[in-house]
């Protein structure tokens, strides 16, 4: 399987000269003009979500390179509604204007979390790093071709190989996202074992920050957050979360507050009600709700994967598992191993806060058994040893070692939590 999809890859990438071009003669002209100049050396591209601001590993990388690389210049893509949301010190191009063909054409790397424009062209001598933006559960890149709803949504799974194909660095947080990505993306890339430079911050955040953080998302004083992250249904038109947040902080009493973040699909979770349910969906990091969060509830969202870095509680409320493992395609039954308590209806997500059982022994053995298997690179340099391998050109053996789990202090929660 895996060479009958990287004889496709690479007949799509024989066909590339068929890949449209940038729309507009004069910027075609002007892309193809840029092209004939020689690379810079010193200029680095970053984009993130297709554009959507200043965000995830690509952010991460381009804080450290300032630190470690300071010659390199870099230039942030984003679309024309997210410029307002770019750091004031941080350069950035609009998509589509003539600065951003022009920095696309002539930059030596090239950094993403997600793909560059189909129109993109790999110049030899760039370098093409893929990021990634989350572990996979749900099947991803090629592994979509047997599920008919996503693989409508996906488009030409030629036109995918093709962008793939110009990588020449895929980043990964741990073994399983490894195998993963080698059968999702198939292509003659190199991995990095480096983990994610976003998560960097859940080791490197201070109970302080974390303090912060919850003062800026208005989480009251001496209140239990639990950070509530449904991901997207590709069947769905819109957000709809099936679970009634209102009631649910009902039962399980005033103590806890819920933090609400739609998939970054969404501009908003769109939460009514008390004061009790605060809509974050819309806070530009999700390291930051993730680090002011005393637990999480999630369905099958890939941010478990990052928040079990802070070893806190993890509940899976799996209302829908058999609709969304056959209509999108998962990589293994996460009810088989889930990173703590799982609750399949509203009723048993309540019991498992009024009993404490989301936060006991067994929901401890559950987190650990996954971390072990998901949290392997992650430690708190994965920005530098990105840096220093791509940017800086340094040989794998000069590259920091990945510090085990068990030395590895993960950033406080704001509340201590009763232990059974």
């Amino acid at each position: 399987a895996f060479r009958a999809l990287r004889r496709a890859n690479q007949a799509a990438a024989r066909a590339a000269s068929c890949v449209p071009r940038p729309r507009g003669l004069r910027t075609r002209l002007r892309y193809q003009l840029q092209l004939r100049r020689p690379l810079d050396q010193n200029l680095a591209v970053y984009c993130a979500y297709w554009g959507r601001g200043y965000v995830c590993n690509p952010a991460a990388i381009h804080a450290k390179a300032r630190e470690l690389a300071p010659h390199i210049r870099a230039v942030f893509v984003v679309e024309a509604d997210q410029a307002h949301t770019v750091p004031k010190d941080v350069e950035y191009a609009v998509i589509g204007s003539r600065k951003y063909w022009d920095v696309l054409a002539r930059a030596k790397y090239l950094i993403n979390n997600a793909n560059f424009a189909d129109a993109v062209v790999k110049r030899k001598g760039s370098v093409h790093l893929s990021t990634q933006h989350g572990t996979p559960l749900k099947k991803m890149g090629a592994d979509q071709a047997t599920y008919p709803v996503v693989a409508a949504a996906t488009g030409s799974f030629a036109k995918l190989l093709a962008r793939v194909d110009r990588w020449d660095y895929n980043l990964t947080s741990n073994r399983h996202s490894t195998e993963m990505w080698e059968s999702a993306f198939p292509a003659a890339h190199e991995t990095l074992e480096y983990g994610y430079p976003r998560n960097d911050a859940y080791y490197t955040s201070t109970a302080g920050d974390v303090a912060r953080i919850r003062r800026e998302l208005g989480v009251p004083e001496g209140k239990k957050a639990l950070l509530y992250a449904p991901t997207h249904r590709d069947h769905a038109t819109g957000f709809e979360s099936s679970l009634d947040l209102q009631a649910l902080c009902e039962e399980i009493g005033d103590e806890y507050v819920v933090l609400l973040r739609a998939h970054y699909f969404y501009d908003q979770g769109g939460a009514r009600g008390t004061g009790r349910i605060i809509d974050v969906t819309g806070h530009r990091s999700s390291e930051d709700v993730c680090l002011a969060a005393d637990a999480l509830i999630t369905d099958y969202s890939s941010i478990m994967f990052d928040y079990a870095n802070l070893d806190r509680p993890i509940v899976v409320y799996a209302d829908d598992w058999d609709v969304y493992r056959e209509l999108r395609g998962v990589y293994f039954d996460l009810m088989e191993a889930p990173p703590g308590r799982v609750a399949r209806t509203p009723g048993e997500l309540a019991a498992v806060f009024r009993d404490g059982s989301w936060a006991d022994g067994e929901a401890r053995a559950l987190r650990a058994a996954f971390r072990e298997r998901f949290c392997q690179f992650d430690d708190g340099q994965a920005a530098e040893r990105v840096v220093r391998r791509v940017l800086l050109g340094e040989p794998p053996e000069a590259i920091p070692p990945v510090i085990p789990l068990a030395e590895r202090i993960p950033a406080p929660a704001a509340t201590t939590l009763v232990r059974n």
